[in-house]
């Protein structure tokens, strides 16, 4: 079954309301006729004839028909800006989660710059751009009636407009390789700028402004300089383009004052010929003044088809019923997205519902890489990773993803509110989202709080302590009794009423049968644990019953979090 690909769906959804423009397109260029016609008949009818009735009934039928234009214009804009709502609207969420698991797969890869693609191809679909490009194909009609007026004119006209087409390609064949290296270098500088101000207190503590700056401003200047480049050239040939319009309309003139001094035209032809010439230039310098707007469309356009190329529509799976929390690891292999190279291998084990399973190690013997893996984050190189008999692959992952609870070492939170980042931005009951915070045992701390779960805690919970930002990560985790509650080194950053409160929740975790992984080498957390399996050097060292796997004397002298130099010393 062939996957499908929502953007090329909304593109084709889009192609119907293109041929719509189209239509209005022809309908106003033929509208375009009235402004010429109507000189063509003043100079030689109405000042021929002095006859005030004609200039009447002519100037009211061209009123008349140019208010179709403008309707119709009109018309055509909202069309199109219609079409391009719809189009984002079909694109936007599909093309979002694609960016979430781009940057999973491939973190440097600056997928972000994305999101502002969908952008820029619907401003080029909806604007004058593409309204240019739908008059282009009429440019051959008004060049037939300069033609009809006199060949002399209409092959004045057609060399103008071939000369404005040639200097068209000139620009796109100058600037194309100097933009696309402009657009990479921006992205590189935008993507530096965004993850060097993540660690804005580190930069300002250890007085490392200057030199980041020094290396922005260095990726800053490239771009710049690129763009200044293209726009030298593209300035040139777009002032050349003025040159010649400017030129051709003089000419034209002169041509036609000359014909109809030889009696070869009329005056009102000479005017009408100046003015058709006109129209038929105008979308190729459109079309040159859109340039920039058009090639941005175009990489817009190559990147988002890659995009969806590349990551498909996910199938829709069948649902299946909310897990009990068993959970096993079939000799998985796990390693970095992009990498071929294993941090883990040959983990193989099994818990049951309701079971608590402590993962213990040495620093750099793969616990976080392990961890991701079990939560669906990494796919395994090989091997399996099951929920309830089910590989994690075979869930829905927006279902999965309710039935789990993470709390990375590393707790990242997001600019809203506290009971936003509970209820990990859904729509949720209140009482849903203090049950959460009352079982993390943060529901007291919230409350005292200026504005309590509507504290605003800023990008990435700066406003927060460190203690503050792992106790909402718990509550988080534990948000909708999730069946499976994993932690990494969920105590890193807790003081003493801090790991009371994450003992109490453990607790209460076990007393209703919810199935438990941690990361820990306190004796306080490994006590409550069933389970506990030893990785060391990436490789599965122990598993089974804790007091058999960690021996009471071993026990005794467990590595704290800042001596996890003899773990090895723990394994049977």
């Amino acid at each position: 079954m062939k996957s499908k690909n929502t953007f090329f769906e909304a593109l084709r959804s889009y192609r119907a309301i293109l041929f719509s423009v189209v239509v209005f397109s022809a309908a106003i260029n033929m509208l375009m006729f009235v402004g010429p016609l109507y000189m063509l008949q003043v100079y030689d009818r109405v000042l021929q004839s002095r006859s005030e009735m004609t200039l009447l009934a002519l100037t009211g039928i061209a009123v008349a028909m140019l208010a179709v234009y403008g309707v119709l214009e009109w018309l055509r804009s909202r069309v199109l800006v219609r079409a391009g709502l719809r189009f984002d609207e079909i694109v936007a969420k599909p093309l979002f989660s694609r960016v979430v698991t781009t940057t999973l797969l491939q973190p440097n890869a600056k997928s972000e710059f994305a999101l502002s693609d969908i952008d820029r191809l619907r401003e080029f679909l909806t604007g004058t751009g593409l309204i240019a490009l739908c008059d282009v194909p009429w440019v051959p009609v008004f060049l037939v009636v300069c033609f009809i007026f006199h060949p002399w004119i209409g092959w004045l006209a057609t060399g103008g407009a071939l000369l404005i087409f040639v200097l068209t390609l000139l620009n796109e064949i100058l600037t194309k390789k100097t933009l696309n290296e402009a657009s990479v270098s921006s992205q590189t500088a935008q993507h530096f700028a965004n993850t060097t101000l993540q660690n804005v207190e580190v930069i300002r503590a250890l007085g490392m402004e200057q030199s980041l700056r020094t290396r922005w401003a260095g990726m800053h200047r490239k771009m710049l300089e690129l763009q200044a480049t293209a726009s030298d050239r593209a300035g040139v040939l777009m002032s050349t383009s003025k040159f010649v319009r400017m030129v051709l309309q003089t000419a034209i003139l002169g041509l036609g004052a000359y014909l109809a001094l030889e009696n070869q035209i009329t005056p009102g032809m000479m005017i009408a010929a100046s003015i058709m010439m006109g129209r038929a230039l105008a979308p190729v310098d459109q079309v040159v003044g859109q340039w920039k707007q058009f090639i941005g469309a175009r990489q817009a356009y190559g990147r988002l088809k890659d995009m969806f190329t590349r990551l498909p529509d996910e199938e829709e799976r069948t649902k299946l019923p909310r897990p009990l929390g068993a959970l096993a690891a079939e000799q998985i292999v796990v390693a970095p997205p992009g990498s071929r190279t294993p941090i883990v291998t040959g983990v193989n084990f099994a818990i049951e519902p309701g079971e608590a399973m402590a993962l213990v190690g040495p620093s750099g013997a793969g616990k976080s890489s392990l961890v991701r893996a079990l939560v669906g984050v990494w796919t395994p190189l090989a091997g399996a990773v099951r929920l309830d008999g089910s590989e994690l692959s075979h869930w829905n992952k927006h279902e999965l993803g309710d039935y789990l609870g993470y709390l990375p070492q590393t707790v990242e939170l997001f600019a809203g509110t506290i009971a936003e980042n509970i209820a990990r931005f859904k729509e949720a009951d209140a009482e849903a989202i203090i049950l959460a915070a009352k079982r993390a045992g943060v529901h007291e701390v919230i409350q005292g709080l200026p504005d309590g779960y509507e504290t605003q805690i800023g990008v990435s919970g700066r406003q927060l302590s460190g203690g503050q930002r792992q106790r909402i990560g718990l509550a988080r985790a534990l948000f909708n009794d999730p069946a499976i509650v994993i932690l990494d080194e969920p105590n890193a950053n807790l003081d003493m009423e801090g790991e009371e409160a994450l003992l109490r929740a453990l607790r209460d975790l076990r007393e209703r049968k919810r199935t438990v992984i941690f990361v820990s080498h306190k004796i306080g957390l490994l006590a409550l644990s069933d389970k506990a399996l030893i990785l060391a050097d990436g490789r599965m060292r122990a598993f089974g019953p804790t007091k058999d796997v960690l021996q009471p004397k071993a026990v005794s002298t467990l590595p704290s979090i800042e001596d996890q130099s003899r773990p090895r010393a723990l394994v049977n």
